[in-house]
């Protein structure tokens, strides 16, 4: 009997497109590629790129500040360090603007704002100019007349004065590299703070994109417009384009901080960050942080952009751009790969350590071929030189586990499987010398406090190799151990997931969790510490 072929059903965008920890997505097309880069905040290398050639499928192609010409984060804060990069394509290169955040307590930023250009998004990038200091999300608009200007968020340090005072524009000069001219405010917002200034053209407007808010639950996307480029703009009457702040029953929170880009077909996207939150008892918690997603954007008649499903509210699915079918030939779906058995020359562009590149100074691939060794430095409290490689969470149910050869001589040398927030805020399931001898057991940090929880320390001097879990189911976190892989035993009790999110404590929190592995010898002998793999298993 024939049947009739069952018809695909159409292509969707399914968000987050980039889960987990890719906050203040940067979008952009180039020659029949959409490219898209995330803020990194104290990891290092800085700024990944993700590239797709339908909106629908991406992969990972590298970070672009990935040695220390480009970026020193040494004794940057936990959540400082490289906020919002615009991404942007003008006269046959790549340019990126950014801002690396010095200062975060109190009521200074301490910004210094840099502009990078590349050829290729790869690069080679050239050296990074200074552009200023004066607020925090830098990006450039190159209008049709060939100048370029630069918009950033206005900061006020002064206590009776709002901190976000409005939106500055001042012209850049290629050929000098330098800001000319005088800065003008071109918009102040009395009711909201206002800051991710990203400038278009579109029908002889001048259109300002607009984070609106504040990163957190109020957080928003609106537009304002003026014919002139300097102003005066005035905010779109009907409110925010995009915004969860009335609506805490939907999915994604957070939803703002968003850049617009128009296909070769004429669809206009919006890319902007939201969060999933975990509810509990003590309210909603992002652990995986702020995530990449897209929604499709229409104009109104009065030329006013709006989301066009009609609400304000993003939405898990969207139809995909026209004419996208299979993903381009040697584009992957960006996912973590679930295991590395560190059998490469290099760690791959899903790892990311705190702060200073992964040299061999304290991490080798070759000196024991097939593992990962990492040599102890500081404590994990250091804003300086800590040895941990970590990747972020993509779902609040998974397992991530490693196994470990270590033999330490002292207490002072420890390593292990660490589910990480900041320097603050940890859960540390490490291997240690006590008097006793070699055990495995839970240390963690709560807002700075530090605990060890000796009570529940298995002895593993008998243990060849020490395997190590770590299971996420929601808000509950559990550590475990085991001497061959198969047989597990529990290690702590069962832990609260939830402080590791951007809700928990009263420090500033941009991160999302992360997971992964890490080495001290604290009285600085560097002592060795090898990984034979790395697993994260999604649920």
């Amino acid at each position: 009997m024939n049947t009739l072929p069952t018809a695909s059903p159409p292509p969707v965008i399914r968000n987050p497109v980039l889960p987990g920890f890719h906050p203040d997505p940067s979008l952009v097309y180039v020659d029949g590629w959409y490219y898209l880069a995330t803020s990194t905040f104290e990891w290092y290398p800085g700024v990944p790129v993700h590239r797709s050639a339908d909106l629908v499928h991406w992969e990972l192609l590298g970070h672009i500040l990935d040695h220390p010409g480009l970026l020193d984060l040494r004794g940057v804060p936990d959540s400082g360090g490289v906020w919002a990069p615009s991404l942007s394509w003008h006269d046959g290169l790549f340019w990126l603007a950014y801002s690396v955040v010095r200062t975060t307590d109190g009521p200074y930023k301490d910004i210094d704002n840099f502009l990078i250009t590349a050829p290729d998004v790869l690069g080679p990038w050239s050296e990074p100019v200074y552009l200023n200091s004066s607020g925090i999300d830098p990006s450039l608009f190159h209008d049709e007349d060939g100048r370029t200007w630069l918009l950033n968020t206005r900061w006020d340090h002064r206590p009776d004065r709002p901190s976000f005072d409005g939106i500055l524009l001042q012209e850049y000069d290629t050929e000098k590299q330098s800001l000319i001219g005088e800065s003008v405010n071109i918009l102040r917002h009395k009711d909201e703070l206002i800051e991710g200034p990203n400038l278009y053209r579109l029908d002889g407007w001048y259109v300002l994109l607009l984070a609106e808010g504040g990163t957190g639950w109020n957080h928003g996307i609106r537009a304002a417009r003026s014919r002139n480029l300097t102003g005066p703009y005035s905010l779109d009457p009907a409110g925010a384009l995009l915004t969860t702040r009335d609506a805490p029953e939907e999915p994604f929170q957070k939803a703002g901080h968003g850049e617009l880009v128009r296909t070769p077909e004429g669809e206009w996207f919006l890319a902007h960050l939201a969060s999933r939150p975990l509810h509990t008892p003590q309210g909603p918690r992002c652990v995986l942080g702020r995530e990449t997603c897209i929604q499709r954007v229409t104009w109104t008649e009065e030329g006013w952009p709006r989301l066009a499903h009609g609400t304000v509210a993003p939405l898990a699915e969207i139809p995909a751009p026209v004419g996208v079918g299979a993903p381009r030939e040697g584009v992957s779906p960006s996912r973590t790969p679930v295991r590395d058995d560190f059998d490469s020359a290099a760690l791959g562009p899903e790892w990311s350590t705190l702060r200073t590149p992964a040299g061999p100074e304290w991490l080798s691939l070759s000196e024991r071929p097939g593992w990962l060794r990492l040599r102890g430095r500081r404590s994990t409290f250091s804003l300086f030189e800590q040895s941990l490689v970590a990747r972020p969470l993509r779902s609040v149910f998974c397992e991530a586990a490693t196994v470990l050869d270590f033999r330490p001589s002292r207490f002072s040398q420890l390593a292990g499987l660490i589910c990480w927030y900041d320097t603050g805020t940890h859960y540390y399931l490490r291997v240690t010398r006590s008097e006793g001898g070699l055990v495995v057991g839970v240390v963690l940090a709560d807002e700075g406090d530090y605990r060890e929880l000796r009570d529940s320390e298995l002895s593993v001097d008998d243990w060849p190799l020490v395997y190590l879990r770590a299971v996420f189911d929601g808000a509950v976190l559990q550590f475990s151990a085991s001497a061959d892989g198969c047989d597990w035993r529990e290690v702590g009790p069962s832990l609260d997931s939830t402080t590791l999110s951007d809700d928990y404590g009263s420090r500033l929190r941009f991160t999302g969790a992360h997971v992964g592995l890490c080495a001290q010898d604290l009285d600085g002998g560097r002592f060795p510490a090898d990984f034979g793999w790395f697993r994260l298993l999604d649920y």
